[in-house]
């Protein structure tokens, strides 16, 4: 008898890649846990779910044997949304197992080679801050597996492949010298999905964390100029220092205002300039890097090839009939 997983978020652009993935196992069948019903998924039960209510959630686990928490969302919605699941799941027989969706952002300013035991900071802004108590939440949930993935990327990411993407044909990012040295700790999405499915076949691994990011990480500039390639968005430049300074410090703002209110208005984001805000720059500088032999050893991972996927991406982005 196949299992029914809940899948919160599945709207969202890991929501819907897990909910393809455990269509496709077999065992499972995914259960659409959405604030509005999405189209095109017919095929697929739908429950309507506000993901900061713990009896709305706990009506939508009627019936299920596991979650999958893919809610994303502003602080105050993270830290909101986290409560609710794991209230509505202790008030629901039998317990239902859940796979936490984390990210290495709980590591803070952290540098070095990471394993899940280091220390959570949480202190590079309210966002790492809400992951960090979310994370303290579902730890004390017997039936729980966390994942840490790191740079989510394939098609359909709208931070770490399409908002790069664009950045870098317009040549407002390139190769950034000193600023770009620090590790990019890219994970596919795919890789991300088997994560969570094999997290849910091996009860055994309740109440573990596992990193997830491609194991050898390039340095940002190696990525930016790999990606850049694959765009064909060459020759790839420089950027200087100082062009930097002018995207975080006075462009970054008023871009920000513009992506806010060109959402509130819906209008076509790709007619706006992404902002460079001052976090992505810290980030691309930060030299920390995610142990991921944990996640090999008992999750059994073997990650996608990084330039076959870049090359994957890019043609994506760049639409039908490229051959980057």
């Amino acid at each position: 008898m196949k299992q029914s997983i809940l899948v919160l978020g599945a709207n969202g652009f890991i929501g819907r890649h897990v909910v393809a993935g455990l269509a496709g196992t077999g065992w499972a069948t995914p259960i659409l846990g959405v604030r509005k019903p999405a189209a095109g998924s017919e095929n697929h039960e739908q429950r309507t779910v506000e993901a900061t209510s713990i009896e709305s959630v706990k009506a939508a686990m009627q019936g299920v044997t596991g979650v999958v928490n893919c809610v994303a969302g502003d602080a105050d919605t993270i830290v909101s949304a986290t409560k609710a699941l794991f209230g509505a799941a202790a008030a629901v027989t039998p317990a239902p197992r859940i796979i936490h969706l984390s990210t290495m952002s709980v590591y803070g300013s952290a540098v070095g080679l990471l394993t899940e035991t280091a220390p959570l900071r949480g202190d590079l802004g309210p966002y790492s801050a809400a992951k960090v108590t979310a994370e303290a939440l579902a730890a004390a949930y017997p039936h729980t597996v966390i994942v840490r993935p790191g740079c989510v990327f394939g098609p359909g990411s709208e931070q770490w492949s399409i908002r790069i993407a664009r950045l870098l044909v317009s040549r407002r990012l390139g190769d950034l010298g000193a600023a770009g040295d620090g590790y990019c700790n890219l994970v596919h999405v795919d890789d991300v999905v088997l994560a969570i499915v094999r997290a849910l076949e091996k009860s055994q691994v309740d109440g573990r964390v596992f990193n997830l990011s491609t194991p050898e990480p390039p340095t940002w500039n190696d990525f930016l100029v790999r990606y850049a390639t694959a765009l064909r968005a060459v020759p790839v430049r420089r950027i200087p220092p100082w062009q930097l300074r002018l995207e975080t410090k006075l462009l970054a703002p008023p871009f920000k205002i513009a992506e806010i209110l060109g959402r509130a208005l819906k209008l076509n984001a790709r007619h706006l300039p992404p902002p460079i805000p001052p976090s992505l720059l810290r980030l691309m500088s930060q030299e920390i890097r995610l142990d991921t032999q944990s996640a090999q050893a008992e999750l059994g991972m073997r990650w996608k090839d990084l330039p076959a996927a870049l090359e994957e991406t890019a043609r994506w982005f760049l639409g039908p009939g490229s051959t980057p």
